[in-house]
C-alpha cells in the first residue's frame, strides 16, 4: 500500500485538529466544575445557620401572629422567651417537692431577668404544680435563647419519683431548631445510601453507578451555595423542610436525568464508534426531554412564589434551584465523565460498537400488549381505583398541633403532655395581645368580657404599644381555645386596633393561609405546566390528559395518606402545607414522566407509525428507564419518612406513594389506554391529528 499523498494528509489534517479541540471540552467541563465547587462549596456550609424555623417565621406579614411578633421585638428587651417549668409526681407532690420546686425556680429569676417573679399553679388532682417562666433577657439572638432554655433545663431537676420538665413556645422552637440542625447528615446519607443501592442493581457495574452520585453531590453542594446566595440577596425563608427537600430533590431528579442519559449514551456507543460523537448524539436525542422536563418542575415549583406562606415562598425558589443545578451537573459534568472513562465505565456489560442490544420480550411490552386489548375497560378500571383512594382524604387528621409536630417526644412535648392531662379545663400557654397604648385599657377591659377568657394582665410597653397576656378557660390549640382566639380578634382588631398572637394563635394563621394559598397557587400551577405541555407536545387533548392523571395520583396519594397516617403511624395530625406542597411536587414531578413517554409516541407518529403502535412502542422504549427512574424518586423521598417531624414523614410518604402509582399505574396503563382509545385524536388540534 503506497504513502498517503500531500493532498489527503491536507484534507485530513482540520478534520483532526477539530477532533483534538473537541477531545479537550471534557477536561474544561471539569476544571469549570472544580471551581464552581471551590466557590459554592464555603457558602453551603453557611446555609444551615440562617435557617428560620420557628412557626412565626413561617407566616406572612399581614397575619396577626407575625405583628405580634414584630411588635415584641420593639418592646424593651425585645420578644420574651416563654416558658413553663412543670413538677409531677404520680401519687401526688409532697411538701418537699414543692419547696425543693419553688427554690429551684427561686435560682432561675436571680440568675436570669425575668419579665415577672415565677408563681407555681398547681393541679387540682395535687400531682403537678406548673411555673410560668418569661425573661426578654435572649433578644433576638437564637444562641442565647437556646442558652437560656439549657439553663432553666439544667436548674430544673426531678429525682427519686419527681420529674421536672421545661415545655413552652421556647423550649419548643429550641427543641425543633436542634432537631433541624441534626437533620442534614443522617438526611444526606440515608439519601445517598438508597440511591446508590438502587443504581448498583440498575447498572450491575461496579463503577458505572459511582459517577451519577458523585456528580448529584456536586449539584447540592452547588445547589446550597446557591441558596446562600439567594438568602442573602432577596431574603428568602429558609427552612429545615425546604433545605432537606431541595437534596432529595438534587438526587432524585438527577439521578432520573442521569438514568435517561446513560441510557441513550449506551444506544448510541452501540452505533459510534468514539465516545464523544456518542454522547453529542445522545444529548441531541434525549436532551429535549431532560430539559423540557426538568423546565416543568421548575416553572410548577417556582408558582410558590404566589403563596402568602413565608415557608411555601421560600420552598419554590430552593427546590427550584436544586432541580436547575441538578439539570446542569447531568448534562454536563456526567457527560464530561462518561466520555472521558470511556467504554470501559460499562464494565462488565461493554456496549461494544457495531453490537446488537438483547431481544427480548420485556415487562412493558407484556403491559402495552394487555392494555391494548381492552382500553377502555383498563381506563374506566384504572379511574374507578383512583376515585376509590382519594376517598381517604377525608380521613386525614385535623392541623397538626404544637405537641404533636415530633415523631418523638422531646423534652418540650413531654411537658405540654403532662399539662394537659394535669390541667385539662385550663390553659396553660397565653395568648398575646397587642394594643396601642391609648387604648390599652379599654382593649384590657374589653378583653376580660370575652367568652372564654379566664384573665388579663398588663405586660411592657414602648413605642406607642402595650402588651396584654390573655389566659384563656379552654386547654390550648382545642377548639375553645381556637374560638377565643377568633372572638379576641373580631372585638379587639377593629375597635381598637389592637393584634392578637402567641403559639396558638400562630397555629390557626398556619392553617388559614395555608388554605388560601391553595386557591392561588393550584391554579398557577396547573396553567403553566399545562402551558408548557401545549408548546412541546403541539397539542391540546395530551396536555390535558396527562394534568388529568396527575391530579389524579395526588387524590389518590392523600387518600392513602389519610388511611394510614392516624391507624398505621399514630400521627395526630396533618401538616397544614401538605395538600399544597404534595400538590406541587406530584403534579410537576409526575408531568415529568409524562413527558418521557409523550415525547417518544410524538416520535414514533412522526416517523410515520400508526397511533397504536407509536403508543405501544414508546411504553415499551421508555418503561423501563421510567421505572427505573420513579423507584429512585420515590426511594428518595421514602427518606424524608424516617426522619423525626411529622411535617417531612407525611410530605415524603405522599410523595413516595404519589411517584409510584404514577410510575406503575397511570403512565404505563392508564396514559397507554387513553391513547390507545383516543388514536391520533390525543394530538388534537395539531397536525398530527390529522393524519
Amino acid at each position: 500500500m503506497g504513502a498517503p499523498s500531500s493532498t489527503t494528509v491536507a484534507a485530513a489534517a482540520p478534520g483532526q485538529r477539530k477532533r483534538r479541540r473537541w477531545r479537550a471540552v471534557p477536561w474544561a467541563v471539569l476544571v469549570l466544575w472544580l471551581a464552581v465547587v471551590a466557590l459554592a462549596g464555603p457558602l453551603a456550609g453557611k446555609l444551615a445557620d440562617v435557617q428560620q424555623n420557628r412557626a412565626v417565621d413561617y407566616l406572612p406579614v399581614s397575619a396577626d401572629s407575625t405583628q405580634v411578633a414584630k411588635v415584641q421585638e420593639a418592646l424593651p428587651g425585645g420578644e420574651a422567651t416563654d416558658l413553663v417549668v412543670v413538677y409531677h409526681r404520680d401519687g401526688g407532690l409532697t411538701a418537699a417537692d414543692r419547696s425543693r420546686a419553688g427554690a429551684q425556680t427561686a435560682e432561675i429569676a436571680r440568675a436570669h431577668e425575668l419579665t415577672r417573679q415565677p408563681t407555681g399553679v398547681p393541679s387540682k388532682d395535687g400531682t403537678t404544680l406548673m411555673y410560668a417562666v418569661s425573661s426578654t433577657q435572649p433578644g433576638q439572638d437564637d444562641a442565647a435563647r437556646n442558652a437560656f432554655v439549657d439553663d432553666v433545663r439544667k436548674v430544673a431537676d426531678g429525682g427519686d419519683g419527681l420529674t421536672a420538665e421545661v415545655g413552652g413556645a421556647g423550649a419548643l422552637n429550641t427543641d425543633m431548631k436542634e432537631v433541624y440542625s441534626s437533620l442534614d447528615g443522617p438526611l444526606l446519607y440515608t439519601t445517598v445510601a438508597v440511591v446508590a443501592v438502587l443504581l448498583i442493581l440498575i447498572y450491575r457495574s461496579p463503577l458505572l453507578w459511582l459517577l451519577p452520585l458523585v456528580v448529584a453531590g456536586v449539584a447540592d453542594a452547588t445547589a446550597m451555595g446557591a441558596v446562600y446566595g439567594l438568602h442573602k440577596a432577596f431574603d428568602i425563608t429558609v427552612t429545615g423542610q425546604s433545605q432537606g427537600v431541595m437534596t432529595i430533590l438534587v438526587f432524585g431528579a438527577g439521578t432520573d436525568y442521569a438514568l435517561l442519559l446513560v441510557s441513550r449514551y449506551r444506544e448510541e456507543l452501540r452505533r459510534i464508534e468514539r465516545p464523544y460523537d456518542a454522547m453529542r448524539a445522545a444529548l441531541r436525542g434525549c436532551g429535549p426531554a431532560i430539559l423540557a422536563s426538568s423546565g416543568t418542575v421548575a416553572a410548577g415549583l417556582l408558582c410558590l412564589l404566589a403563596a402568602d406562606l413565608n415557608s411555601s415562598r421560600g420552598m419554590g425558589p430552593i427546590a427550584a434551584v436544586g432541580v436547575l443545578s441538578a439539570l446542569a451537573a447531568m448534562i454536563t459534568l456526567l457527560p464530561a465523565l462518561l466520555v472521558l472513562l470511556g467504554r470501559r465505565v460499562f464494565w462488565p456489560l461493554v456496549p461494544a460498537y457495531g453490537s446488537e442490544p438483547p431481544h427480548r420480550r420485556g415487562l412493558f411490552a407484556a403491559m402495552g400488549t394487555s392494555a391494548a386489548r381492552r382500553p377502555l375497560a383498563v381506563l374506566a378500571g384504572g379511574a374507578v381505583l383512583l376515585g376509590a383512594l382519594a376517598l381517604g382524604a377525608f380521613n386525614l387528621p385535623g392541623s397538626l398541633k404544637n405537641e404533636d409536630t415530633f415523631t418523638a417526644r422531646p423534652e418540650s412535648v413531654a411537658a405540654m403532655g403532662t399539662l394537659a392531662r394535669a390541667y385539662p379545663d385550663s390553659s396553660t400557654q397565653p395568648i398575646t395581645v397587642i394594643a396601642p397604648t391609648g387604648r390599652a385599657e379599654q382593649a384590657l377591659a374589653t378583653a376580660r368580657t370575652v367568652k372564654g377568657v379566664a384573665a388579663v394582665e398588663r405586660g411592657r410597653s414602648g413605642g406607642g404599644w402595650t402588651e396584654l397576656s390573655v389566659t384563656a378557660q379552654a386547654a390550648p390549640e382545642t377548639a375553645g381555645e381556637t374560638a377565643t382566639i377568633k372572638t379576641l380578634r373580631a372585638e379587639l382588631d377593629g375597635a381598637y386596633g389592637a393584634y392578637v398572637g402567641g403559639a396558638s394563635a400562630q397555629q390557626l394563621d398556619l392553617a388559614d393561609t395555608s388554605a388560601s394559598d391553595r386557591w392561588i397557587v393550584v391554579p398557577l400551577v396547573l396553567l403553566s405546566v399545562l402551558l408548557i405541555l401545549i408548546v412541546l407536545l403541539r397539542s391540546l387533548v395530551a396536555p390535558l390528559l396527562l394534568v388529568a392523571a396527575v391530579v389524579a395520583v395526588w387524590g389518590a396519594a392523600l387518600g392513602i395518606g389519610g388511611l394510614v397516617f392516624g391507624p398505621l403511624f399514630g400521627f395526630g395530625g396533618t401538616d397544614p402545607g401538605l395538600p399544597l406542597l404534595s400538590f406541587v411536587f406530584l403534579v410537576a414531578l409526575g408531568v415529568d414522566y409524562g413527558i418521557f413517554l409523550m415525547h417518544r409516541m410524538r416520535e414514533e407518529s412522526l416517523s410515520g407509525a400508526e397511533p397504536a403502535a407509536a403508543a405501544l412502542t414508546a411504553l415499551r422504549t421508555t418503561g423501563g428507564v421510567i421505572a427505573s427512574a420513579g423507584l429512585v424518586l420515590a426511594a428518595t423521598f421514602s427518606v424524608l419518612i424516617n426522619m423525626p417531624l411529622v411535617s417531612l414523614a407525611e410530605l415524603g410518604f405522599v410523595i413516595a406513594v404519589g411517584v409510584l402509582l404514577d410510575t406503575f399505574l397511570v403512565r404505563t396503563y392508564l396514559v397507554t389506554s387513553a391513547s390507545l382509545a383516543l388514536r391520533h385524536r390525543v394530538w388534537w388540534p395539531g397536525r398530527l391529528s390529522r393524519i
